[in-house]
């Protein structure tokens, strides 16, 4: 493997890092959502094993707004006019991200109401 095209994968990654934070107003917001929730885990004392699912959790959903992005360009470039096709793959993609948005939010409920009220879910 040649050790030159190793690292400039990781720096292609980092650009593409650098253009949905750049670029993606939802990107930062769940930038700004991970500090919140890491702040509150580190306060609240979480167990190893749910800091790990909120660090999974976190990366996730940072990983489904990378590949929302992404569509979004490749249909932009394959079709800069409005078709019902563009607009669906669009709207999939984002539709994506909502669900996943959800699911992080019953984790996260799951995991800290127990902590901060005693009820065990």
């Amino acid at each position: 493997m040649n050790i030159l095209k190793f690292f400039r994968s990781f720096i292609y990654a980092a650009n593409g890092i650098y253009h949905v934070v750049k670029s993606e107003q939802n990107f930062r917001f769940h930038i700004l959502a991970a500090v919140v929730v890491v702040l509150t885990a580190w306060l609240t004392g979480l167990s190893q094993i749910e800091w790990i699912i909120i660090v999974l959790s976190i990366f996730g959903m940072f990983m489904v707004e990378l590949i929302n992005a992404s569509i979004e360009r490749v249909v932009d470039l394959v079709t800069p006019e409005l078709h019902p096709l563009a607009k669906q793959a669009k709207d999939l993609a984002a539709g994506a991200c909502l669900i996943y948005a959800i699911c992080t939010v019953i984790v996260g409920l799951i995991i800290f109401i127990p902590k901060w009220s005693g009820i065990i879910l």
